[in-house]
């Protein structure tokens, strides 16, 4: 990571037009035609960086993930979503901060290098993550976890250990947050849901959860409330809202879909676990966006979805929706981006997610010298659809260059601390 009292990304393409963009203090000061800048080099921008050739993008946020899973990836291969879980909590169960802290440093050099300059994530020792984080400089929205499964003194055990995490842990600013994840309806007793809520509520927390992921949880969740399917339960609860990330939303009727819509919630759709899990396929998204939810894109674990990119996270997005609709015009190449972009930065209340004078420095650099850009057809058909993330050459987030021409400081490092802590899981594979 450069040390630097600004940067000028100079003759960078954006929309399609040569600029130089200039970046102070993590934000975005100004935009101008390319060869404007001169004046601001000799202002004392300590850092000038020729893009030319290249093309300007926002970061991607990845909405749902649970970063240090990043060392448990393929270790529960071919099992449907409640033989999976059964098989990865064998494994949290031996977890310590150590694991956490290089399982989410290797995760945060696997999103820069695929362009991911924000994550939202749901997993254990909240405090060593977010340290992790930081130290790669990327924005991150850290939580503490509720996961009962129904045993009362563990869930007094839960709200123990999260009032003595929020009171003793330093500010969480000023690119880091702190949210409130409670797992689901089938893990979280009632009583621990509405704690977990009035909790998060008195503190201006996000709220964090898995929500109709499969069918078997629907089915299950009617079953054990009365006819109420998971959004109905929770919505009768008084839990959801505009403040909610709710991860999946994939089996939704009608009625779920207005009340999503009506509360405002944030619905973060994973395609690639869904796929790989066989959870399903028929993501909404055309109707909870004209309901009034905000559609949000993730790629989940990486014990489940394999990794963290988000380009392929976009595709695969687009050509399932396409597919199953039955409809090419469904979610079209604007649309698209902005499920990874400002979608994204709505839900987690950053200014982020646009390249625009006064917004956050958060921009990927794209190189489009290669066979995949070689094509008069869109920019956006080609990045999405053609390119792979290495074609991202270099990432900006919070007007910090945290990797340049596809390289990150440190990255040898963060990959034998990464391999020293696999062993804590050879066990249980």
């Amino acid at each position: 990571m450069q040390n630097m009292d600004g940067l000028i990304l100079k003759n960078i393409t954006l929309d399609g037009k040569a600029v130089d963009i200039i970046i102070a203090d993590g934000l975005i000061k100004s935009i101008v035609p390319h060869g404007s800048a001169a004046i601001h080099e000799a202002a004392g921008i300590t850092e000038v960086l020729d893009c030319t050739g290249k093309v300007a993008m926002p970061g991607f946020i990845n909405m749902h993930t649970h970063a240090s899973m990043s060392l448990m990836r393929g270790i529960g291969e071919d099992m449907v979503l409640q033989d999976w879980l059964n098989h990865i909590w064998v494994i949290e169960s031996h977890l310590d901060e150590a694991f956490v802290y290089w399982g989410t440093k290797v995760a945060a050099l696997e999103m820069i290098k695929t362009g991911t300059t924000a994550f939202n994530d749901m997993y254990w020792f909240s405090p060593v993550a977010r340290k992790a984080a930081e130290e790669s400089c990327l924005r991150n929205l850290v939580s503490f976890t509720f996961l009962d499964r129904f045993d009362e003194n563990l869930a007094e055990h839960q709200k123990e250990s999260c009032l003595e995490m929020f009171e003793t842990v330093p500010s969480w600013g000023p690119r880091s947050s702190f949210a409130i994840s409670i797992h689901s309806v089938y893990t979280v007793s009632e009583a621990l849901i509405l704690w977990a809520t009035d909790f998060a509520r008195k503190h201006g927390l996000r709220i964090h959860i898995h929500i109709s992921e499969t069918e078997k949880e629907v089915l299950d969740c009617r079953k054990a409330h009365g006819g109420l399917t998971p959004v109905e339960y929770l919505d009768s609860l008084g839990i959801l809202g505009p403040d909610v990330i709710a991860a999946h939303t994939l089996w939704l009727s009608d009625r779920d879909v207005e009340i999503m819509g009506e509360r405002q919630v944030n619905c973060v759709h994973n395609v690639n676990s869904n796929l790989k899990l066989a959870s399903g396929y028929g993501f909404r998204y055309r109707d909870l966006t004209q309901a009034g939810a905000n559609v949000c894109l993730g790629t989940d674990g990486c014990a489940s979805s394999n990794n963290l990119d988000m380009l392929e996270v976009m595709k695969t997005t687009a050509i399932v929706q396409k597919a199953w609709s039955k409809d090419p015009t469904t979610l079209p190449l604007e649309a698209l981006i902005d499920l990874a972009t400002v979608n994204g930065a709505k839900a987690l209340g950053a200014k982020t997610g646009k390249i625009a004078e006064g917004w956050e420095a958060d921009i990927q650099i794209i190189d489009t010298d290669s066979t995949f850009f070689l094509s008069p057809a869109p920019f956006l058909a080609n990045y999405i659809y053609s390119a792979h993330s290495d074609c991202i050459s270099s990432l900006v987030c919070g007007g910090k260059l945290v990797m340049k021409d596809r390289k990150v400081v440190g990255e040898d490092e963060i990959l034998a601390g990464g391999r020293k802590e696999l062993k804590l899981i050879e066990n249980y594979r």
